[in-house]
């Protein structure tokens, strides 16, 4: 009888080891957008822009329709997305800086479960190699043959983590216009110009291009891994457009993010659950079936993707200290529910940033255009005077002003709330250790802005 049941036992081990030998990790693909807003796509209703590879993620997954980055510019926002750790945290909070010594990343634990992680294009900020990579390939083109190309090459065992990066619509935008100049939306917000106008085409001629490629990149790994893997997209802030990237409005830290799996994660689904990127990591590490590490400010959103639950996180906190002596305005911001407070700390300065500094082809010189309708026309005169100058404290009420231009911060039907979300957003930064300091002395409103005279590129 003990050798029946002994026999019975050895059985049923060796059916559990079959079947958690047969459940491998799943292959990841994550591909990001360099510098797109949510709204300048046509799963978030512009109607304008051509991204079917976005529809076909919508069609085959879940769309996140409050998906935040941590904070509207690149290194700060990529550094929070492969740490796990809000800019504060990690240091590295001003554009073009670097993080704590001894900080640590999350694409480690990837690598220790097993996964060959290939990065292509930008994930660091600057296209740097990262803690925890197999390969980097920097180029910032044509991705997707790099690719190819690396995976002909090499035989690789085991699961794979892909990570692809394009550079578009980041600024230069491409002088290419797939789109007529003239029948193109602009948002309500901008100053209605003909340079304006060439401009946006030239931006949604750069997100066709991006999706594009993502959807080469995604053919591909259907070729390679066949239907079960991950695919997930993002994008690390808004455009590099008046009130969004190195702004707090939504326009600037609101963002695309879809994330596919057939078979695990029900089609077509959109999710109102407020995720940030900080959790996009730890939530990679929960469906391959690693431990999240504790201790950081990201957390599994898989509960939401697997509709075990249908929200995530009460509050959304984003930060932005600046870049360099392009931008040097300190700003602070909470959501909670339909509402969001923006605290603008030195209000007494001025709101700048490459665009309205630089006046380039292809990344600002309309602005030319704007100061110029500003001198005759009150409704540009009003949109310069907000962009440049900002009262301390904002509140907007997401739900009937998505576009944030009703500032209900003086309101006294609204102080109750004004002061609930400074209290909270008070007790987050003194968590956080941020010291609400701007990188540098700031512009300061009593003065005229001082002209930015940059040197010549060297040939």
């Amino acid at each position: 009888m003990f050798k029946i049941i002994q026999f019975a036992f050895f059985g049923t081990c060796l059916s559990m080891a079959f079947l958690l030998g047969a459940t491998q990790k799943p292959n990841i693909v994550v591909f990001i957008s360099d510098d797109l807003g949510r709204w300048d796509t046509s799963i978030h209703g512009s109607k304008d822009a051509r991204t079917p590879t976005m529809e076909r993620l919508a069609a085959e997954g879940m769309t996140f329709d409050d998906a935040y980055v941590t904070s509207p510019s690149c290194c700060p926002s990529r550094f929070s997305l492969l740490t796990g750790l809000m800019p504060a945290r990690h240091g590295a909070h001003p554009n073009h800086s670097k993080v704590k010594t001894g900080t640590k990343f999350l694409p480690p634990i990837l690598k220790k479960m097993g996964y060959h992680i290939a990065s292509f294009g930008k994930i660091a900020h600057g296209n740097k190699k990262f803690e925890g990579l197999d390969f980097n390939e920097p180029k910032r083109t044509d991705m997707c043959v790099e690719v190819e190309k690396y995976f002909k090459s090499n035989k690789i065992e085991g699961p794979i983590c892909l990570l692809v990066g394009d550079r578009r619509p980041h600024v230069e935008w491409t002088k290419e216009m797939n789109f007529d100049p003239k029948k193109v939306t602009l948002p309500s917000f901008f100053i209605d110009t003909q340079e304006t106008r060439e401009h946006w085409a030239r931006y949604l001629t750069d997100i066709e291009g991006m999706d594009q490629e993502m959807g080469r990149v995604l053919k591909f790994a259907e070729k390679k891994f066949g239907k079960d893997f991950i695919f997930l997209f993002t994008s690390d802030h808004g455009g590099q457009w008046p009130f969004g990237k190195w702004n707090l409005y939504d326009y600037g830290t609101r963002v695309p993010l879809q994330v596919r799996w057939p078979g695990k994660i029900k089609a077509n689904v959109r999710t109102s659950a407020m995720v940030s990127w900080v959790d996009i990591l730890p939530t990679l590490i929960d469906l391959a079936g690693g431990d999240v590490p504790q201790g950081i400010d990201g957390k599994s959103f898989a509960p939401v993707l697997f509709g075990k639950s249908k929200t995530h996180r009460e509050m959304i906190f984003t930060t932005n200290t600046g870049d360099k002596e392009m931008n040097i305005f300190p700003i602070r911001s909470v959501r909670k529910g339909q509402y969001k407070y923006i605290h603008n700390l030195r209000s007494d300065a001025y709101h700048t940033n490459h665009s309205d500094r630089l006046r380039s082809d292809g990344r600002g010189a309309y602005w030319y255009s704007w100061y110029d309708a500003a001198k005759t026309d009150p409704k540009a005169t009003e949109i310069v005077k907000r962009y440049h100058t900002r009262p301390e404290f904002e509140l907007f009420d997401l739900q009937k002003d998505p576009s944030e231009q009703n500032n209900l911060a003086n309101r006294k039907k609204f102080q109750g709330k004004l002061s609930e979300l400074r209290s909270e957003l008070k007790k987050w930064t003194t968590a956080q250790g941020d010291d609400l300091q701007p990188h540098q002395d700031p512009y300061l409103t009593k003065h005229p802005i001082p002209e930015i005279i940059r040197p010549p590129k060297k040939k």
